[in-house]
């Protein structure tokens, strides 16, 4: 999918995911104390603003002008401020050793950009940082609750265990939740959780 794709989904007025954070995110970020914090792919910025209200530091990343948009109007309505750049993932330099955590919720790529960009997260993360990811697995193939139907672009827990191997394991799980995030993200759907730490 394309920023042509994205810009046509957030040119509606709606937050198509809604404005309220992942609760998965919400739940870890709550264990931690604040601080810089990176969320590649964060569209409409109901993650961003979420973190910003609670005391973090919150560069966000996305290619959508529409998506920042929205964003940066969210921010605005609660008085708040996160950096949001216009960028493509796959050309998105990351920087080294920067951030105490990053999240990644939802952020389906094919396998290749998938593994440059969770390799520049984890460089960009310091000793001791930790990411935060919500994906949709393999198994959400078929489900109408959200996602993309492309198994290439749907994860396992294995192939997550594999990217981020240097990473120490807190959490790696496939789990059957019931989304309410938007009018796209609605229903029972197939999720991986992961959680792990840079030594």
């Amino acid at each position: 999918m394309n920023n042509i794709f994205w810009n046509q989904r957030f040119s509606d007025d709606e937050f198509v995911y809604g404005t309220f954070p992942n609760q998965f995110l919400k739940e870890q970020l709550e264990q931690i104390k604040p601080g810089k914090l990176i969320l590649p792919g964060e569209g409409e910025g109901r993650n961003a603003a979420y973190a910003a209200q609670n005391g973090w530091d919150v560069d966000a990343v996305d290619f959508s002008n529409a998506g920042k948009e929205k964003a940066l109007r969210l921010a605005t309505k609660l008085n708040l401020k996160i950096n949001y750049t216009i960028a493509d993932l796959n050309e998105y330099h990351f920087s080294q050793m920067t951030y105490d955590t990053a999240g990644i919720i939802f952020l389906h790529m094919n396998p290749q950009l998938t593994s440059k960009v969770f390799n520049g997260i984890i460089n960009s993360l310091k000793p001791g940082g930790r990411v935060i990811v919500e994906l949709f697995s393999k198994n959400q193939f078929g489900k109408s609750s959200g996602g993309p139907q492309n198994l290439e672009v749907l994860y396992s827990v294995e192939e997550l265990l594999i990217y981020f191997y240097t990473l120490v394991t807190v959490i790696a799980e496939e789990k059957e939740i019931l989304l309410s995030e938007g009018n796209f993200h609605k229903g029972s759907a197939s999720v991986i959780r992961y959680v792990g730490v840079k030594k």
